[in-house]
C-alpha cells in the first residue's frame, strides 16, 4: 500500500516537472511576470489618471506605450528628437482615445544634450504638476565586430543608451522625492543581462544600465512609495536593428530583407507585459519568446552551460554579420527545440 502510494506521488511529481515544463517552453515572460499578468493588479486600475513622461516615443516600443497608455487614459509626455513623429503618435493617440488636447504634451528631447534636461522636467512639472512615472526608453542598437568598430561609436551608445538616461533620472528623480512617490521605469535589454555577440557597446550600456538602478534601488529604500523598474526585453518587432550603430560612427547597418529575424514578440505583446509589470511594481521584467527566455535562465542558473551556448551563437552570429545578416534565432530556436526534447526524453525515462 506504501508503494503504491509513493508510485503515485512520483507519478504526480514527474507529470506536475513535465507540464510545467512545458508551459516554461511557451512563456514569453519570467515567472514573476506571468503570474502578475494572471492574479496580480491590472494595468487598467492602476495606470488610469498617471502622469507618465515616455522617452522615445516616436517609434517601436516608446511609441507602442502612448497608444496602450492612452487607452488606458493616462495624461502623457511624448519625447524624441523628431517633432513630426512625435505629433503624428500624438494624433494618432488622439483619435484611439478620450484623451483630450490638453492631456498629451509634445516634448523634444535628445537624451544626448544633458543641460536641456531640467528645463524638459520643469516643462512637464509646469503643464502637468507632477510626473508620476518616468519611462526611460530612448536608445539605440549596435552591429558590428570589436575589432571593426571605432571607439567613437562606444562613446556614443553610452552618452546615448547610459549617461543620458542617468541625467534624465537625476533631474526626475527630486521631483518624486518631493511629492514622496513615482515609478522609474528604464528599458533595458536581455543584453544587460546575458552576453550579446556583435552588440558589445550595446550590450555594455545596457549592462550599466543593470548595475546603475539595482544600485540606485537600496538608495532609496527610505522612500518606498518610489519604485525602480528595470525592463528587460529580447528581440521584439521595431527598427532598432534598422538603426544600429555600426563600425563608424555616423554609419548606420545595413540591413537585408533576408535578415528578418525569427522569435520576435510583437510591440503590442511586449508592451502590455510591461504595463502589467509597471501596475505591480516588480523590479525587473524579462520579456521574451523562447528560445532567448531559456538562454537568460541558463546565464541565471547554468552559467557554464550558457557559456557553450554563448560561444555557438558566436560563431553563427559572427558569420551571418559579415555576410550582411543579423539573423541567427532560427538556429538558436532548432537547438532549443532539441534541448526540450532530450529533457523530456530524461524525464521520461526517470519515470519509468
Amino acid at each position: 500500500m506504501t508503494m503504491d502510494l509513493l508510485s503515485v506521488l512520483c507519478y504526480c511529481l514527474v507529470t506536475y516537472v513535465i507540464v510545467q515544463f512545458v508551459r516554461f517552453l511557451r512563456a514569453d515572460a519570467d515567472f514573476t511576470l506571468l503570474w502578475a499578468e494572471y492574479f496580480g493588479n491590472k494595468p487598467e486600475d492602476k495606470l488610469f489618471k498617471k502622469v507618465i513622461w515616455i522617452t522615445g516615443a516616436s517609434s517601436g516600443i516608446g511609441e507602442e506605450l502612448a497608444y496602450q497608455l492612452a487607452k488606458l487614459g493616462a495624461s502623457l509626455v511624448l519625447s524624441a528628437r523628431r517633432e513630426a513623429e512625435l505629433q503624428r503618435v500624438k494624433q494618432n493617440c488622439l483619435d484611439h482615445s478620450k484623451l483630450q488636447e490638453k492631456d498629451i504634451l509634445v516634448l523634444l528631447l535628445d537624451l544626448t544634450e544633458s543641460s536641456s534636461h531640467e528645463v524638459a522636467t520643469k516643462s512637464v512639472i509646469q503643464h502637468f504638476g507632477k510626473i508620476d512615472i518616468l519611462v526611460n526608453n530612448a536608445g539605440r542598437s549596435q552591429r558590428s565586430l570589436f575589432l571593426d568598430t571605432n571607439l567613437d561609436v562606444y562613446r556614443a551608445i553610452m552618452q546615448l543608451n547610459f549617461f543620458g538616461t542617468v541625467s534624465l533620472t537625476k533631474c526626475v528623480l527630486p521631483y518624486m522625492i518631493k511629492q514622496e512617490n513615482g515609478q522609474i521605469v528604464t528599458v533595458s535589454s536581455l543584453a544587460g543581462l546575458v552576453a550579446a555577440p556583435v552588440s558589445t557597446g550595446y550590450a555594455s550600456s545596457k549592462h550599466a544600465v543593470q548595475g546603475f538602478f539595482n544600485s540606485l534601488r537600496p538608495e532609496l529604500a527610505s522612500y518606498p512609495g518610489i519604485i525602480i523598474s528595470t525592463v528587460c526585453p529580447g528581440l521584439v518587432h521595431s527598427n532598432i536593428v534598422k538603426n544600429a550603430f555600426a563600425e563608424e560612427l555616423y554609419k548606420v547597418k545595413a540591413v537585408t530583407e533576408t535578415s528578418v529575424q525569427t522569435c520576435k514578440m510583437s510591440t503590442a505583446r511586449c508592451v502590455r507585459l510591461m504595463l502589467v509589470g509597471m501596475a505591480n511594481e516588480l523590479k525587473e521584467l524579462w520579456i521574451s519568446e523562447q528560445p532567448i527566455l531559456l538562454y537568460v535562465y541558463l546565464w541565471q542558473y547554468a552559467p557554464t552551460l550558457a557559456w557553450l551556448v554563448a560561444n555557438k551563437i558566436s560563431v553563427k552570429r559572427i558569420k551571418n554579420v559579415k555576410s550582411g545578416l543579423v539573423s541567427y534565432s532560427s538556429w538558436m530556436r532548432r537547438k532549443c527545440l532539441n534541448f526540450a526534447a532530450r529533457s523530456l526524453l530524461m524525464l521520461h525515462y526517470s519515470e519509468s
